[in-house]
C-alpha cells in the first residue's frame, strides 16, 4: 500500500489486453503482458469475478476494468465520481456483482458485470480512506477505514455498520481477508499489527512477533490454513497462525517492497515486489523464488491474484498493464468434472495442505451460489471462492485416504458434483 498516507497521496500523483489460457505445460514463470489500458490508469487491485474474467480498479483514471482469459478488454467509467480513486482493492461480492472501495470518496461503489455502477456513502465516516474489501462469510461486505481506523460491513442492499472497538487509533487498517477461522483478518499499516475481527464486530489485535514500523499491507488466506501477509516497511513476508503465532521471512535484494499477495493454484504463497520489479513465490515453509524476466523494467507490480485459467495475474501500476505468470504445471486443484466421479479405489492425492480448493466446471455464463461438501460422510464447513471454486478444511489428514464429495449448485440450476480423495504426503 505504500507509506498509508504520504504513500496513498503518491498513488494517487501515479495514480485490450489478449490474453489465452494456460497451457497445461507452462514453464514456471513464463510472464506474458498486456497493454490496452488508459495511460496513466495506475491499475491496482484485481480479482477473478462470477463471469469467468478478471476485473481490476483503475485507482489514476476513476475506471474499472475487466479482462477475459481470452484477451477481450473492456473499461468502465460511467457512474464512477471523478476524483474517487478506485484501487487498492475489488472483491467478487456475494450478488454476482464487483464491490470496490473509493479511497478519495469515502464510498464503496458496487459494478454489475454488464457494467452498472452505483455508489455508497450513506452510513460511512467521511474521508476515512476506504482500502481493502473482501465477502465475508456472513453474506456481506467488509471494508476498511485507514485514516479513520475503523472497519466497516455494507450488506448487498447498502446498510452500513462501523466497527472501531478494540482497533488501536492511529493504525491504519488496510487490506482484509477471510480466515480459514470464518473470522476477518486485517492488516494495520501504520501499528506494525495484525487484527481480527469476528462477524459479531468482536476486534483481537496481534502484534507479538511483527517487526515495528514493518507496515502490514496485503494479507491473504492461505492453503496451510494460515494468514499471510506483506510488510512493506521491512521487506518482508509473514505468517501469522489462526491463534496468533507470526513468523517472518526476508524477501531480500535491494530495496524489497512486497506489495500485493494472493494463494497460488500450486499451494504456495504469491506476491509482488514493486522496487524490484518481480513477482515473488513463497512455500508454505518459507523458501523464496523471485520473477523478473518478461516484467518490462519499472512497471512496479502491485495487485496479484489466481485466475480462473489456472495462472496468476498482476497488475502493472506504473505502466498501466495487465500481466499473467504461470505457476508451472498444477497436479492437484485442477477442474474437476461437472458430473458425478467415481473415485479410483487406488488413487489418492498426495497432499500437506489442510485448506483445499476445487474448483468445478460451470459455464461462463453461470456460477456457483451454493455447495456442501463431506469428507468421510461428514459434513465440512464449506464457502465459494470466485464463480466456481468451492474452499473446505480437513481438520485431520491420515495417511489413508480421505473421501471428499462436493455437491454444489449454480445460479442456473446445475448440480455440480465431485469426487476427490485426499491423503498425507509421506516424507514432505
Amino acid at each position: 500500500m505504500g507509506r498509508l498516507c504520504a504513500a496513498v497521496a503518491g498513488f494517487l500523483m501515479l495514480a485490450g489486453m489478449p490474453a489465452v489460457a494456460r497451457a497445461a505445460n507452462a514453464p514456471l514463470g513464463t510472464v506474458t503482458e498486456f497493454g490496452g489500458l488508459t495511460p496513466g490508469s495506475r491499475p491496482y487491485g484485481i480479482t477473478p469475478a462470477p463471469d469467468g474474467a478478471l476485473w481490476f480498479a483503475e485507482m489514476g483514471a476513476d475506471r474499472i476494468g475487466r479482462v477475459t482469459t481470452t484477451g477481450a478488454v473492456r473499461e468502465f467509467s460511467g457512474g464512477i465520481t471523478p476524483g474517487s480513486s478506485p484501487g487498492f482493492g475489488i472483491t467478487a461480492g456475494p450478488d454476482g456483482a464487483l464491490w470496490f472501495p473509493e479511497a478519495s470518496g469515502g464510498r464503496v461503489g458496487r459494478i454489475a458485470l454488464d457494467g452498472t455502477v452505483r455508489e455508497f456513502t450513506a452510513g460511512i465516516t467521511p474521508d476515512g480512506l476506504p482500502s481493502g474489501i473482501v465477502t465475508g462469510p456472513d453474506g456481506a461486505l467488509w471494508f476498511t477505514e485507514s485514516l479513520n481506523d475503523r472497519i466497516g460491513r455494507i450488506t448487498p442492499s447498502g446498510q452500513v455498520t462501523e466497527f472501531v472497538d478494540g482497533i488501536t487509533r492511529g493504525s491504519g487498517p488496510a487490506l482484509i481477508t477471510v480466515g480459514a477461522d470464518g473470522n476477518l483478518w486485517f492488516t494495520e499499516f501504520g501499528g506494525a499489527r495484525i487484527g481480527r475481527i469476528t462477524p459479531r464486530g468482536r476486534v483481537t489485535e496481534f502484534s507479538a512477533g511483527i517487526t515495528p514500523r514493518s507496515n502490514p499491507a496485503f494479507i491473504v488466506a492461505g492453503g496451510d490454513g494460515n494468514l499471510w501477509f506483506t510488510q512493506e516497511g521491512s521487506g518482508q513476508v509473514a505468517r501469522i497462525t489462526t491463534a496468533g503465532a507470526v513468523t517472518e521471512f526476508d524477501v531480500g535484494g535491494p530495496s524489497p517492497d512486497p506489495d500485493g499477495i494472493t494463494a497460488g493454484p500450486d499451494g504456495n504463497i504469491w506476491f509482488s515486489i514493486r522496487w524490484q520489479n518481480a513477482i515473488g513465490r513463497i512455500t508454505p515453509d518459507g523458501h523464496i523464488t523471485k520473477f523478473s524476466a518478461g516484467i518490462t523494467s519499472a512497471s512496479m507490480p502491485t495487485g496479484i491474484t489466481a485466475g480462473p485459467d489456472g495462472n496468476l495475474w498482476f497488475t502493472e501500476m506504473a505502466t498501466a498493464r495487465v500481466a499473467r505468470i504461470s505457476p508451472g504445471p498444477v497436479t492437484d486443484g485442477g477442474p474437476a468434472a461437472a458430473g458425478p466421479v467415481k473415485p479410483s479405489p487406488s488413487r489418492a492425492t498426495c497432499t500437506s495442505r489442510r485448506l483445499i480448493t476445487v474448483h468445478l466446471r460451470v459455464a461462463p455464463d453461470d456460477r456457483l451460489i451454493s455447495a456442501r461438501v463431506t469428507a468421510n460422510r461428514h459434513l465440512r464447513r464449506a464457502r465459494l471462492v470466485g464463480s466456481r471454486g468451492v474452499r473446505f478444511t480437513l481438520s485431520r489428514l491420515p495417511r489413508q485416504a480421505v473421501e471428499v464429495r462436493v455437491l454444489a449448485r449454480t445460479a442456473r440450476g446445475k448440480r455440480p458434483v465431485t469426487h476427490r480423495r485426499y491423503r498425507t504426503c509421506v516424507g514432505r
